[in-house]
């Protein structure tokens, strides 16, 4: 097989359990947390890297911003053999209780989106793997984290969501809102994978905070240092997968 013109890679070249934060810059950061690490390929937003954590081989590869590249991502991580995609990312709260630099693992992502919609029905849930999810919740409960676990939902449009959307997202009890998830769990779904999601909250839109607020950063201190705690459940969730 020839190599997956975005990614890459070809078969072979990576772990059946791969760690997909959209962040490349965030590759290096869950890297760091491992052991035999060795890059494998970078190319656009899609940085691939092979690591070690507690003898469970593993790919920590980028998927950019939005479901549309990160569809592409899943896509290439299937045609090479990865079976298990677990994302670690960033989220903007949706309720009061929420705070900047808590984290949340879902149990859904609403589809606010157009990528899964050209696969399937908006009808058709965008949900993880049970066993994923499982491990991050008993990986938060082991490393003595409280985690918010609950919907959340995946929009394409950063800067159009307005006062109406937020208030309605609120209402509907969604915890919090991102840009990749429901397409990495709708395709994840679809082509026998398993999928999972923790993410750290940068933000909270019901109070009116943004991640970039902080002069010269794009997340403040306490979500960059829960950004590190969330990789290290994820990491745990993976070994005991």
């Amino acid at each position: 097989m020839a190599k997956q013109p975005h990614l890459l890679v070809g078969e072979g070249d990576v772990n059946e359990i791969a760690l997909i934060p959209g962040d490349p810059g965030r590759v290096d950061r869950i890297a760091k947390q491992c052991e035999n690490v060795e890059e494998v390929s970078e190319n656009r937003e899609y940085k691939v890297v092979n690591a070690e954590y507690e003898g469970t081989d593993l790919t920590i590869c980028s998927t950019g911003i939005g479901c549309p590249s990160a569809a592409i991502a899943i896509e290439e991580l299937h045609n090479v053999g990865v079976e298990t995609v677990l994302r670690v990312g960033t989220t903007g709260a949706l309720q009061e209780d929420i705070e900047i630099g808590d984290m949340v693992v879902a149990t859904g992502a609403a589809k606010e989106e157009g990528t899964s919609k050209r696969y399937e029905s908006a009808t058709y849930p965008a949900v993880p793997d049970y066993d994923v999810l499982s491990r991050l919740v008993d990986a938060s409960e082991a490393n003595d984290e409280d985690v918010h676990v609950g919907p959340i939902v995946s929009d394409d449009a950063f800067y159009n969501e307005s006062d109406e959307f937020v208030a309605d997202w609120e209402d509907a009890g969604l915890f919090c809102i991102e840009m990749e998830a429901a397409a990495v769990f709708s395709l994840a779904r679809r082509r026998g994978m398993q999928a999972g999601a923790i993410c750290t909250v940068d933000g909270n839109l019901v109070k009116g905070t943004q991640k970039g607020e902080t002069e010269g950063e794009e997340l403040p201190e306490k979500a960059k240092n829960n950004v590190e705690r969330a990789i290290g459940i994820a990491l745990d969730a993976v070994a005991a997968l």
